[in-house]
């Protein structure tokens, strides 16, 4: 038995020994709780970190925004605070529109996959970049989940179903892009989406992916969805305090990048996974799924642009990334 303990003794001081010798001891913070799926995602990219980095990088998470409120997380990790944030670029519009285009191109893409080709092949990463480190952070990459699908009472076949179509919408371009069309979204808490359904003062509602409003009841109200979506794909992303990054050596940021893209490709699998399991089973429910054609689809990106033009006047940040976004979609055929 004093084997048995002593054993046990010398490996606690081991794992405890080993935290301290890390080279880089960091802390980080997400609004995702540890046990959701994106909790478990981040989880595993930290894992993906340590163990690439033979335990020379440790990482405090601090979940669900325990240090600060969500939307401070930037400005903490840009402070020192934090060292770095998994949240996401659209909750720093108000610092400055260009975050929108970082944190969420409404109309621009159809999959993750083409974002992060944008991100890695097309100049996303440079143009981003030149608009995070001017806040003194630096970011790392993108993950998404891929498209948000939209809920209704009514059918939504393609842009003509938007009109005087009403509905639960966040604040901001998304508003713009879908007025532009002739629908009526009304800016709403979160929370008074269930309710305004039941209720009809609203027709449907921009939630979120097809298997969270699955979770959420919406379709114990409504028998009408968006799917594969088309219309938001929101981004979170990894950051650093841009004197932290530059405190690493090149094989630490290496590891930081690819333990980010590969953080990014199993978000994208699991929800892709996810949203197809739901599908099946609405189907089976009588939910009608709409799957837009490549020219509603170019109808409503169409649309997304004349917005998009609007913001891109508001800073030369937003100017910058908005033509960073529209070269690419117009070296892959998505515009003219």
């Amino acid at each position: 038995m004093k084997v048995l303990l002593l054993a046990a003794g010398t490996a606690a001081a081991l794992v405890a020994s080993n935290a301290y010798a890390a080279d880089f001891n960091l802390r980080m913070q997400t609004q995702y709780g540890a046990e959701t799926v994106s909790g478990k995602l981040a989880q595993r990219f930290i894992d993906n970190v340590e163990a690439m980095s033979g335990g020379r990088v440790a990482i405090e998470m601090f979940w669900s925004s325990s240090v600060v409120a969500t939307v401070e997380g930037f400005d903490a990790a840009a402070s020192g605070i934090l060292d770095g944030e998994m949240h996401g670029g659209a909750y720093q519009t108000g610092k400055n529109p260009a975050f929108q285009f970082v944190g969420d191109p409404m109309g621009g893409y159809d999959t993750p996959y083409e974002l992060y080709s944008f991100f890695y092949f097309g100049g996303g990463q440079e143009a981003a970049n030149a608009l995070y480190e001017a806040y003194n952070m630096h970011l790392v990459g993108w993950w998404t989940g891929g498209q948000e699908s939209l809920s209704s009472s009514k059918p939504l076949r393609g842009p003509e179903d938007l009109k005087g179509w009403k509905f639960r919408s966040p604040p901001g371009l998304e508003t713009e892009i879908f007025a532009e069309l002739g629908a009526s979204p009304i800016v709403m808490d979160f929370t008074e989406v269930f309710t305004s359904l039941e209720t009809g003062i609203i027709d449907g509602a921009d939630a979120s992916s097809l298997a969270n409003n699955v979770g959420l009841g919406l379709y114990d109200l409504v028998n009408h969805a968006t799917y594969p979506g088309f219309h938001s794909m929101p981004v979170d992303h990894v950051t650093f305090n841009l004197d932290v990054w530059n405190s690493f050596p090149d094989d630490i940021k290496a590891i930081f990048e690819v333990a980010t893209q590969a953080l990014a490709l199993q978000t994208a699998m699991t929800i892709d996974v996810a949203n197809a399991e739901a599908a099946t089973k609405l189907k089976q429910q009588g939910v009608n799924l709409y799957d837009w054609s490549a020219e509603d689809r170019a109808a409503f990106r169409a649309g997304a642009q004349r917005a998009w033009d609007g913001w891109a006047d508001k800073t030369p940040e937003a100017k910058a990334l908005v033509e960073a976004h529209r070269t690419f979609l117009r070296q892959t055929g998505k515009i003219e």
